[in-house]
């Protein structure tokens, strides 16, 4: 079976046919609980996501800040295993059929096996994967797997990324380019800055046709319309998670994703 890249590519572009940008939630499995997890990325989709990526929980998640880091706790001491990230690809694509992607450090796909990952990906419906620590210069046995089951590579760039290594990330990477919006960790700030529309400038200046997705510090429906003033996609991790580690209960938590979308969602279609 093939994976979704395809679908993810039509996604994005639709978005930009509608003269906006996408809006890219980001959720990790296995948080409250798998099937708590898989209910509140069902509510960010519904609630307005056009993709969504499904963080695979990590013990040392170098990028994460310290609330992505809180609910990859809590999941990683509940027992979630790679076979419950599949599961929640697999059935929030299919409740939703919207694009579905895994964010991942690189570590946990090396112990798992490149093409086990892949294939088990793609046959959960899967749209690819993103990267934030494997070097491009060492990802091609990657993109030789992903390449074969239809997936896509998303690879990260960031602020500090020299033109020629953003030309050898957008040459190597597909699906789209993520835009960190800033050096340092994932969480919600009070201004997205001008390094992130900088960065996107520089980043389509090395004539790639990849759409650039801004992700890092984006909390609200006022900064989401401002990042989609300049990038074709909004991308939006801590907020949700703050949401659901705020919420009484875990009904609560996912009612307050679906809320939190539909600002979001409004956001990047300019009627913040």
């Amino acid at each position: 079976m093939s994976g979704n890249i395809q679908l993810l590519t039509d996604t994005l572009r639709a978005a930009r046919a509608e003269g906006r940008s996408a809006l890219i939630a980001y959720l990790p499995a296995g948080f409250p609980t798998v099937d708590g997890g898989i209910e509140a990325i069902k509510a960010a989709l519904d609630g307005g996501a056009d993709v969504v990526e499904v963080g695979l929980p990590h013990s040392d998640p170098v990028l994460d800040g310290p609330v992505i880091q809180t609910a990859d706790d809590i999941a990683l001491r509940g027992g979630v295993k790679i076979a419950d990230v599949m599961r929640t690809v697999k059935e929030a694509h299919e409740a939703t059929g919207k694009p579905i992607l895994v964010m991942t450090y690189w570590n946990p796909i090396d112990r798992y096996g490149v093409e086990r990952f892949t294939a088990e990906l793609a046959e959960a419906g899967g749209a690819g994967c993103i990267l934030p620590d494997l070097p491009v210069q060492e990802a091609s046995l990657w993109r030789e797997h992903a390449e074969k089951h239809g997936l896509a590579t998303v690879f990260v760039v960031a602020p500090s990324s020299k033109d020629e290594r953003l030309a050898q990330i957008t040459a190597a990477g597909s699906g789209f380019v993520y835009a960190a919006s800033l050096m340092g960790v994932t969480g919600t700030r009070e201004s997205v800055g001008a390094q992130a529309q900088d960065l996107v400038e520089r980043t389509r200046a090395t004539g790639t046709d990849l759409p650039v997705c801004v992700g890092l510090g984006v909390s609200n429906a006022e900064q989401a319309a401002e990042v989609a003033g300049f990038a074709d996609g909004v991308i939006v991790g801590s907020a949700f998670v703050k949401r659901m580690l705020d919420a009484p209960d875990d009904t609560a938590g996912v009612e307050a994703v679906r809320a939190l979308a539909g600002e979001l969602a409004k956001g990047v279609r300019g009627q913040a």
